[in-house]
């Protein structure tokens, strides 16, 4: 018998609970298709939008994806733990080790570099970075692909006028990716900070992501400091937050 808290909540979301309990049990795996909105219509007695909106649910947490015109099916993309302090030791990137690959689990991650551009840095940027207004910034634009689904779109900015001329101003950076280059110029990151919030993403984002309807998205902005305090990077992250855990560990 439902408590009184579930007999509180709207239909819909007791529609959504119940299908994400069977699907925890083991009634839907990955791939299966779930019932559709006729059949929720039948089985609990709702209108055809409490039943869109229960799968609306599952889809706006990332448990199921909607195929059109064929119906919606459980999810079969396994969730990216991003572990946020481990991923950035110097043992990685110093060693010649992708970032982005170590959240990636044995799986087959790609980088799409979308541009790398000499441009006015934004004012809130060339603040953080120390640059005088105007100056131009090395931005790095990539997104970023796991099993065929792109999950995270990532803006880095530089100094143009330290990295100029080196790999970090071309796609591909090299082994150990820019913070490996920086080190290689004298400025390797010491110490990172990481702001997080979420929102709903803008019309590009959504686009960009293949996010679908409702679904809200983590932002992430890094800054990595070198030796004596200098801000050697800004990167501004927009990440799905259907597709990811936020991991992190440390000692007391």
């Amino acid at each position: 018998m439902p408590s009184d808290g579930a007999a509180r909540q709207p239909k819909y979301q007791r529609i959504a609970a119940e299908l994400k309990a069977a699907i925890q049990a083991g009634q839907y795996g990955p791939g299966d298709r779930l019932p559709g909105e006729n059949d929720l219509m039948g089985t609990y007695g709702v209108a055809r939008m409490t039943a869109r909106q229960a799968l609306g649910v599952l889809q706006a947490e990332g448990i199921a994806e909607a195929r059109k015109g064929v119906g919606v099916f459980v999810r079969e993309f396994r969730l990216i733990r991003r572990r946020g302090i481990q991923r950035l030791a110097v043992d990685r990137w110093g060693a010649g080790l992708s970032i982005w690959a170590a959240d990636s689990e044995n799986r087959d991650p790609v980088v799409e570099f979308l541009s790398v551009t000499e441009e006015a840095a934004a004012p809130e940027v060339a603040a953080v970075l120390g640059l005088a207004d105007g100056a131009l910034a090395c931005v790095r634009r990539r997104r970023f692909v796991l099993d065929g689904k792109p999950v995270l779109l990532a803006t880095s900015s530089l100094d143009a006028e330290l990295v100029a001329g080196t790999p970090i101003a071309m796609p591909d950076s090299g082994p150990g990716g820019i913070y490996a280059r920086l080190a290689d110029l004298g400025h390797g990151p010491v110490r990172f900070r990481e702001e997080i919030r979420s929102r709903m993403p803008d019309p590009a984002e959504a686009e960009q992501l293949g996010l679908a309807a409702g679904t809200p998205v983590v932002l992430v902005c890094r800054t990595a400091f070198a030796d004596g305090g200098r801000v050697v990077e800004v990167n501004e992250m927009v990440l799905d937050a259907s597709a990811y855990v936020l991991e992190y560990e440390f000692d007391a």
